[in-house]
């Protein structure tokens, strides 16, 4: 078996992934939700201090599975270094103890490997990655064979949202909130502009609709309605996802794409899901999704990746298993 966790953000979570079957014999998440919604988003600081107490308390109901371990994999980049920290410094202290390998996960390709928890990999395939921190479309040819082909020049999909949802005055995450909002809105009342749409550019942009929606926030002012919130969430929710099929469907026109899959925490918005249904319908093309309580952050999709590595031997140094920049 192998023992995962994941700590890139705010959500604490570990697994047990059996190597020769996939299952997952144990999985539990502590989100952090409710304590950041005060500030409108994560505060690292105060993120890494709650992972120091989550975390332990997670791991002490693993402590039967510990002499079928066969490897350690943590989540080490991208992410905030702060809460990676505590993850990478758990996974150093088991294997020390345990006597273990260890295995270094790039957060985002665990995203890619939520789509393969108890199953087998489906490769080659075209990802589109839609998260609080990243948008991307990835060429995904197999094991550690990814390339970026699109990503967002600013603000991601996901955090826009964050951020509509915030000058609403509506709560953190904003994700869900809006979209739940949305469905009593008008979404064509507000006719904000696709980003990009006359560009030539393989890329995504989010800051400038969201600059729209605080204009027409402001334009409203005090005597902003619920009726006018729901309309603005709406069309924003509208046109974000626009924004990115339009930009996919050039992806389509240009390469014969049989498998195509959304990953990452905003793959959740049933909004998004439905247009890029109609659209891998319309090109006959395989739509993957990853269970919904696998979409947003979890050890689970850490450990599906690690299942991987351990068969390939990709094991890592106590030197080299450092918590990594979020640019990285």
């Amino acid at each position: 078996m192998i023992l995962s966790i994941e700590s890139s953000c705010d959500d604490s979570s570990i697994a047990i992934t059996k190597i020769d079957t996939k299952d997952v014999l144990f999985h539990k998440k502590i989100s952090q939700e409710l304590e950041h919604s005060k500030y409108g988003g994560v505060v690292p600081e105060l993120a890494a201090r709650l992972h120091a107490k989550a975390l332990p308390d997670i791991l002490s109901s693993t402590k039967e599975f510990f002499p079928h371990l066969k490897a350690i994999a943590v989540t080490t980049h991208p992410g905030l270094s702060v809460t990676l920290l505590e993850g990478v410094m758990m996974a150093k202290a088991l294997s020390i103890s345990l006597k273990l390998p260890l295995i270094s996960v790039n957060h985002l390709y665990g995203h890619i490997y939520s789509l393969f928890i108890e199953r087998e990999e489906v490769f080659p395939m075209t990802v589109l990655l839609v998260s609080g921190g990243h948008t991307e479309v990835i060429d995904a040819k197999g094991f550690d064979d990814f390339r970026v082909i699109a990503k967002s020049m600013d603000d991601s999909f996901g955090e826009s949202f964050d951020k509509v949802a915030k000058m609403l005055g509506l709560g953190y995450p904003g994700g869900p909130i809006i979209e739940e909002l949305a469905r009593e809105g008008d979404e064509k009342r507000f006719d904000f502009t696709v980003p990009l749409q006359n560009s030539p550019k393989l890329a995504f942009s989010y800051s400038g609709l969201k600059n729209q929606v605080r204009l027409a926030i402001a334009e409203l002012g005090e005597k902003i309605s619920d009726q006018d919130r729901a309309d603005i969430a709406a069309s924003f929710q509208r046109v974000a996802v626009e924004h990115l099929l339009h930009k996919l469907r050039r992806v389509f026109k240009e390469r014969e794409i049989r498998d195509f899959a959304i990953v990452g925490g905003a793959s959740a918005n049933l909004y998004l899901r439905e247009k890029i249904k109609t659209l891998t319908d319309k090109y006959s093309t395989n739509l993957h999704l990853a269970e919904l309580k696998y979409c947003s952050d979890n050890a689970v999709m850490i450990g599906r990746y690690g299942v991987e590595a351990y068969k390939r031997g990709r094991f890592t140094t106590h030197c080299e298993l450092i918590a990594k920049p979020k640019s990285e």
